[in-house]
């Protein structure tokens, strides 16, 4: 009788009237309530692709729990992280599991969570992902295996999406007023990988079903390809402005800019940056979001499987690589990369929380 009465309100409430998108002034407030947000981009070292973070065969919490420790010890706050759909659909209950494990570890390590529902992304030949054991890396091929979610064939295909919604709907229920996550980031990169316009309806259903839910946590999607018909989408949509930049200090410093002019008042947050090789670096962009107020999340924590240390479309002729890390802070030993740069986020993550008491 108890699940059965829980099935019912959840269901009354899945079919009320979507909720608004919020308010300046509630953004504002929760932009005032939450600390500078500074973190990671997050997939286990051991794990090629986000399919293989929460698949049956090879989710590793003991890995996890071990990797987000060197948060800690940096002070970082947050970490975003792609959902697999694909898990969810072949056992809900496991993946619902699974995900609340998760952030059972992030809360361990002090830091919050925002996950992501569907990303475009592919790096490598497969543009539908496949649960089971994942691919080994291919050496030298940057992020080989990488799998979108939920596969390009179901973002096109419109007649699959109510399984989509489904999926939207019953993991926000589950976590709508969980503290342990900060932001829901409903879609990366949208119309990547060739898409188009084509990820547009899903893009707004996704939205749309989302404020159904009605979370107590804001809604975003972050602009990152300039084209003007998805920057308004995005912005138009979204709670808090997110964004992706990859450029150097000047280029970063006028897009931290024009987005936090774009955003009239509502918190931003970039939820992608650094890219050594092009100069989007620790030592010249991370004080311009921390004298910004504009939260940051770097790619990367634990160099591994994903081989994302190489540039992007690096292949394996290209061998040996011998340039700079594109991304990452720790080496698979969890040694730094550049212990300088461990020394400035340390630094100025200090500077930020002094200045915030």
């Amino acid at each position: 009788m108890k699940n059965l009465i829980f099935g019912l309100a959840a269901s009354l409430a899945l079919t009320c009237a979507a909720a608004p998108r919020w308010s300046v002034e509630k953004a504002k407030a929760w932009g005032a309530a939450n600390p500078w947000w500074c973190g990671v981009n997050y997939i286990p070292a051991n794990a090629i692709n986000y399919t293989a973070m929460w698949d049956k065969t090879s989710f590793s919490p003991d890995v996890i729990r071990k990797e987000l420790k060197l948060m800690t010890g940096i002070g970082m706050n947050c970490v975003r992280f792609v959902m697999q759909y694909k898990v969810y659909e072949d056992d809900p209950a496991y993946f619902i599991k699974t995900l609340d494990t998760f952030l059972a570890l992030c809360d361990e390590a002090k830091v919050k969570a925002m996950p992501i529902f569907f990303d475009d992304c592919a790096f490598g030949a497969n543009t539908d992902p496949v649960i089971g054991r994942q691919p080994e890396p291919l050496e030298g091929w940057y992020a080989w295996a990488w799998s979108p979610s939920p596969g390009h064939t179901m973002v096109i295909d419109e007649r699959e999406h109510p399984k989509l919604e489904k999926y939207v709907k019953e993991v926000i229920m589950r976590f709508k007023d969980d503290k342990r996550i900060f932001l829901w980031d409903l879609y990366n990169e949208p119309a990547n990988g060739r898409l188009g316009r084509r990820a547009f309806p899903l893009l707004r259903k996704t939205f749309a079903w989302a404020r159904e839910v009605d979370p107590s946590q804001p809604l975003s999607s972050g602009i990152w390809n300039g084209n003007k018909e998805l920057d308004a989408i995005l912005l138009d949509n979204s709670d808090i402005v997110t964004f992706h930049c990859y450029a150097d200090e000047k280029k970063t410093a006028a897009q931290i800019k024009e987005l936090v002019a774009r955003a009239g008042g509502r918190p931003v947050i970039c939820t992608e940056w650094m890219n050594r090789t092009r100069k989007s670096t620790v030592a010249g962009c991370l004080k311009l979001f921390a004298d910004a107020g504009v939260g940051c999340l770097a790619w990367g924590l634990v160099n591994g499987k994903t081989q994302t240390h190489l540039r992007w479309g690096h292949r394996p002729e290209n061998l040996p690589y011998t340039g700079p890390w594109q991304h990452d802070f720790y080496r698979g030993d969890f040694t730094p990369y550049d212990p300088v740069e461990i020394d400035l986020y340390k630094a100025t993550i200090q500077r930020v929380q002094r200045g915030a008491k």
